[in-house]
């Protein structure tokens, strides 16, 4: 299968570019990056792949996109933090054209199987109301009440993987991922999400000298963050599995707000005042992953602990804050020697 074509779409962002490096480290001989960025501003880039600044939102890109693949792993989307996503709704729904377009162009080339990154924002939002951090199973999608916007698009792209499964024999896998960061993840500019925001604020009171801190919402919303490592080892164990249902693929140690500045600012070696800004866009009160089922048919789950997966994090943060500074974040964001 090494030799096949496989086809990474999103490949210039934040995960589409690691799950690259990762093939490529695994010895994957025939790769198709596409991402919609142009070539300077994917975070990671690599001389021998097939590299295509490509808009997936039309249909004829598709069908350059699944041609000749054996697999496509499709993370194109539009999508942020919780910031963009809130004021993006119609952009984010936007995304369904991707997703259908490019199931339509593999089942037309023969593609033998594919992967659909989904996103636990497809959730009940009936039942993420308590700080509690409620435990969310994959039947808790339905009755449906997903995030406005992105999480009604996902939903609605699971729905056509499982019937383009069941109706044209496309094997399809669907993962709910559930708050993914880690190095080579976007950190500023308003589409980060929480984990790469948080260390890109506490890196710039310690620098500037101003310590203090903007939390948006009370602080003691709770969430669960996977680590990008974790998240690529069970982007391929779900797509070798015969798991045909969308499935959490997510951490299930649960934080509050507070609690991740508490390890961030333990990284930093710095105490910071705390800001909350409670007009600003906060999503859920509370969310985690439950994984029974993942436990139950890989016979793993996400392990990489929080404040591991942090500390790599912030590092790699305080260097690209730095190499902005000094006027290099171009040169630092290209990679052409992996992970």
């Amino acid at each position: 299968m090494k030799n096949d074509l496989v086809v990474v779409t999103g490949a210039g962002g934040f995960i589409g570019g690691s799950l690259v490096a990762e093939m490529r480290a695994k010895g994957f001989q025939r790769i198709r990056a596409i991402d919609i960025k142009p070539f300077d501003d994917w975070y990671q880039r690599f001389e021998n792949v097939e590299n295509l600044s490509l808009d997936l939102n039309l249909k004829e890109n598709c069908e350059v996109a699944a041609r000749g693949a054996g697999e496509i792993y499709n993370l194109a989307a539009n999508m942020g933090g919780m910031g963009f996503i809130e004021q993006n709704k119609a952009l984010c729904m936007l995304s369904v054209l991707i997703n259908t377009q490019m199931l339509q162009a593999s089942v037309k080339h023969g593609v033998r199987r594919y992967f659909y990154s989904s996103s636990a924002c497809v959730y009940n939002a009936e039942k993420q109301k308590t700080y509690e951090a409620p435990s969310l199973k994959e039947e808790d999608a339905y009755p449906a009440m997903a995030e406005d916007g992105y999480g009604w698009e996902k939903l609605f792209s699971e729905r056509m993987c499982r019937h383009f499964r069941e109706d044209f024999g496309l094997e399809t896998r669907v993962a709910r991922f559930h708050n993914v960061y880690g190095p080579w993840g976007t950190w500023y500019g308003g589409r980060e999400k929480a984990p790469a925001a948080i260390c890109r604020k506490v890196i710039e009171a310690k620098v500037s000298g101003k310590h203090e801190i903007e939390i948006w919402g009370p602080g003691n919303q709770t969430r669960s963050f996977m680590f990008i490592d974790d998240c690529l080892k069970g982007i391929d164990l779900i797509m070798r599995s015969e798991i045909l249902e969308p499935i959490n693929l997510g951490s299930s140690e649960a934080v509050t707000v507070n609690q991740l500045v508490d390890i961030v600012e333990e990284i930093a070696g710095i105490k910071l005042k705390r800001n909350y800004d409670l007009s600003a866009p906060k999503g859920v009160n509370g969310r985690n992953s439950d994984n029974t089922l993942i436990r139950k048919n890989l016979n793993w789950e996400p392990d990489t602990s929080l404040r591991a997966g942090m500390e790599k994090t912030y590092r790699w943060i305080y260097d690209q804050y730095l190499a902005r500074e000094r006027g290099e974040a171009g040169v630092v964001r290209e990679s052409n020697a992996g992970r």
